[in-house]
């Protein structure tokens, strides 16, 4: 079907924004290269789309060869979405411009096995510090996207496969921040969100079928299927910490107990453990998921005996766990991810490569995550972005 003229022109509109996004300021000139448009044409986009406040006539191409052009550049203030990363101890907010700079950000503790606040008030304290910082107001938000361990239930709305979250479980906590919350709002496992990072700004960038093992707080997975996130009839895909495996007594009662055979067997809790079983002395203190980046980076960087005996244990607890699942879905890309797995580097990646091909008939490609800084944050952001730019961008209404 032939498309209409104000249809074809909202077309060439978010071709020439995307294109703006992905290689900063462009001339006229390049732009109707890139798209494909005639120079007067490309012309009209531009005065539109400046017109309409999405585009900045910026600098020139003074210093290249050929006379000056003119520069334009998306215009960054053209829109604003917000992301959370929500775990027990602390809520970490942002918020970023439509071109993706982070522009504001606030952290907001939270200890304790019942909130000081309810979780309403918790999560509107957080927006609203990331929201001064960046100098705006609420209003200038144009949507919120909240990550948290566990997921909400598509069908009954309440949090699940989360009991360690503190005030999260109540039924009415969604249409709550609904009602307290000008924008739109969206929730998404913490994981998936990893997954979003690492597909659209890092090692999974042009992959369709890819699994995120992530281990860091809890040991958990992202599946992403012909491009798009898998989660499961309750949003439970990828809750691998619950997974019964070789080498760990068969857990009970799951949810309850919050932990599975593969969390116990591989899960930063139990490297410690591990550690201490293998003689090695002088383990650090502190939270459970910061000693075992320690202990792991420690031993991937030794030639002491017991501490690669550590990191092949480890390896094989990891490869016994992903070989049930790349049996069952045969992805093209495992990326591993998390403060356990990412201090081991390449020499724990090597090694769990190594095993996994052992245990398991389909032999996808290893990599290491390549979003370091906060990654269910930056997940969150892109996700929010992403709907925030298509509202945005629409020129066609």
């Amino acid at each position: 079907m032939a498309g209409t003229p104000s249809t074809l022109r909202a077309m060439n509109d978010r071709a020439a924004l995307d294109l703006l996004l992905e290689h900063g300021p462009l001339s006229r000139t390049r732009i109707g290269k890139l798209t494909g448009l005639s120079k007067p044409t490309a012309s009209q986009l531009l005065a539109r789309l400046e017109a309409a406040g999405l585009v900045l006539a910026g600098g020139t191409t003074e210093g290249r060869p050929g006379p000056n052009a003119q520069l334009y550049e998306v215009n960054p203030a053209a829109g604003h979405a917000a992301g959370l990363d929500v775990t027990p101890e602390r809520i970490l907010a942002a918020v970023a411009d439509i071109t993706g700079r982070t522009v504001g950000s606030y952290e907001l503790p939270t200890p304790g096995r019942r909130p000081a606040q309810p979780v309403v008030q918790q999560i509107a304290d957080a927006l609203d510090g990331a929201v001064k910082a960046a100098g705006l107001a609420r209003a200038d938000v144009h949507r919120l996207v909240i990550g948290t361990p566990g997921a909400f239930d598509p069908n009954t709305g309440r949090l699940r496969y989360a009991s360690h979250l503190p005030g999260w479980h109540t039924p009415t906590l969604l249409d709550e921040l609904a009602a307290a919350l000008p924008m739109p709002v969206e929730y998404e496992n913490d994981v998936n969100l990893v997954a979003v990072a690492e597909q659209r700004l890092g090692a999974a960038r042009g992959h369709e079928d890819f699994v995120l093992l992530w281990n860091e707080g809890g040991l958990g997975a992202a599946l992403v299927l012909g491009g798009r996130l898998h989660r499961g009839w309750t949003g439970g895909a990828g809750e691998v910490g619950f997974l019964p495996v070789p080498g760990t007594p068969l857990v009970r009662q799951v949810t309850k107990a919050n932990s599975g055979g593969y969390q116990v067997l591989a899960g930063s809790q139990a490297i410690p453990k591990l550690a201490r079983e293998l003689g090695i002395d002088d383990i650090p203190t502190g939270p459970y998921a910061e000693v075992a980046a320690a202990l792991v980076q420690r031993a991937a960087e030794s030639e002491d005996p017991l501490h690669q005996c550590l990191l092949e244990t480890y390896a094989t607890h990891l490869a016994t766990g992903l070989a049930s699942l790349v049996s069952v879905l045969d992805p093209e890309l495992v990326v591993l991810s998390g403060a356990s797995l990412a201090s081991g580097g390449e020499v724990l990646r090597s090694l769990v490569q190594s095993e996994l091909e052992e245990l398991a008939a389909a032999r996808p490609k290893l990599v290491l995550g390549d979003v370091p800084e906060h990654p269910v944050l930056r997940g969150a952001l892109e996700s929010a972005l992403a709907a925030t730019r298509d509202e945005v961008f629409d020129t066609s209404r």
